[in-house]
């Protein structure tokens, strides 16, 4: 929309009009916002968020494990002494002395550590869904400061717009084209919106505290804003088949495989154990010996292994189940995010039209005056209802960019 200043207007009516020319470029300045870009927000995050740090502690944990479950079990030390004077017939020995060491079946250490590496992996994916929550979190906390401070603006430019009405007024009460009551009409609008200010600002705090809280910063930060929020042209087509690569899937396949690992270390520890070991005997009235010594310890009770493979062939079947249901939730999650998104293009579009016609009726209502009053009562309405569709163009590209970021939690 044009808008056409007729140069014989009194000077306030095209300040006016000027002044509803420089809100359209505020609303609708092309470009991206060219302060503090988000995606430099969100490596931030991921370095500093302790959500994040305690799962790369406790996969850091899982892979110390590795080296655990390596160790051979403790080597047996024992020894002892005859007490008093030996009597027995037989020669005894006065002092014995035993070391013996447990060896597992071949191939249990192996399957300890390969049980070990799978239960670390399945820790790492908890790493990468960790990431993809704080970017999405932080995303939609930087969007809703987005919101918050083009209201800011928003009210800002209308309230210097009601001025310029006041101004207006009062000079057509000092010519006899209208009340007293405009002025003050005027005057309780101007109220109005230095209280809706000043809510605003109190949000737009309360979330700056929730941004930074996730950023992990021990001091508040505010973000800078120059340019406005513009929606991409089109919408990139989205392959539903690619969520199968999504962390919150693929964690149910390293689970998978750690309980394949548990069952392959299942049947090796279902195997003997061996041990080895050497018995050193003292005599006073002998030659002292040394009789080596072989252990095997049997599991001939083994109904534990058998219960485990059970066990391990439920768990198998319950993860599938999940994962089905995990990805059924996604892909209804994210496709209830496209059309949510998608609506929003579609509200936008009528709020422009909208606006444009509000536009409109402002510049036939100032015309008006050059031909005898103007009822500023209609113009309040007007500016009421110009307001208003302004604020839900905020909120709907907010609203679209917030929906965007959960779309890019599951494709991304």
């Amino acid at each position: 929309m044009e808008f056409i200043i007729n140069t014989r207007l009194r000077y306030p009516i095209a300040k006016v009009l000027r002044g509803g020319m420089l809100l359209v470029v505020l609303l609708f300045f092309s470009g991206v916002v060219q302060g503090q870009e988000l995606h430099t927000f969100i490596e931030e995050a991921v370095r500093n968020n302790p959500t994040i740090q305690a799962f790369e502690k406790r996969y850091a944990i899982s892979t110390e494990k590795i080296s655990e479950v390596n160790s051979l079990p403790n080597t047996q030390f024992s020894g002892g002494f005859m007490v008093g004077e030996n009597h027995m017939p037989m020669a005894m020995p006065d002092g014995e002395f035993t070391v013996m060491q447990m060896f597992p079946w071949f191939g249990t250490l192996g399957a300890r550590g390969n049980y070990a590496t799978a239960m670390a992996e399945a820790d790492f994916v908890e790493i990468e869904i960790a990431k993809r929550k704080i970017a999405m979190s932080l995303s939609q906390s930087y969007y809703r400061l987005y919101e918050l401070a083009k209201k800011q603006q928003v009210l800002d430019a209308n309230q210097q717009l009601l001025k310029v009405y006041e101004e207006l007024a009062l000079s057509s009460v000092a010519v006899g084209k209208a009340s007293a009551v405009s002025v003050l009409r005027l005057q309780m609008r101007q109220n109005d919106l230095s209280e809706r200010k000043l809510v605003l600002a109190q949000e737009y705090e309360a979330e700056l505290v929730t941004f930074n809280k996730i950023l992990n910063r021990e001091k508040i930060s505010g973000i800078t804003w120059t340019d406005s929020l513009t929606l991409p042209e089109q919408e990139v087509a989205i392959d539903f088949a690619s969520l199968s690569l999504h962390p919150e899937l693929t964690k149910f396949e390293e689970l998978q495989k750690v309980v394949q690992q548990s069952e392959a270390l299942n049947k090796k520890e279902s195997a003997p154990d061996v041990g080895v070991g050497v018995n050193y005997m003292l005599f006073n009235e002998a030659p002292n010996m040394i009789m080596p010594m072989v252990s095997v310890s049997i599991p001939i009770f083994n109904k534990k292994y058998k219960s485990v493979t059970r066990q391990n062939t439920l768990k198998q079947e319950e993860l599938s189940i999940q994962k089905q249901a995990s990805k059924n939730t996604l892909v209804a999650q994210l496709q209830t995010a496209i059309k949510k998104r998608n609506a929003v293009r579609i509200s936008l579009n009528t709020h422009e039209k909208n606006l444009s016609q509000a536009r409109n009726a402002t510049e036939i209502l100032f015309k008006n005056f050059e031909t005898g009053t103007i009822d500023f009562r209609e113009v309040l309405e007007v500016q009421e209802l110009q307001l208003n569709i302004e604020i839900n163009q905020i909120e709907a590209i907010g609203e679209y960019f917030k929906q965007q970021s959960i779309v890019d939690y599951f494709i991304k």
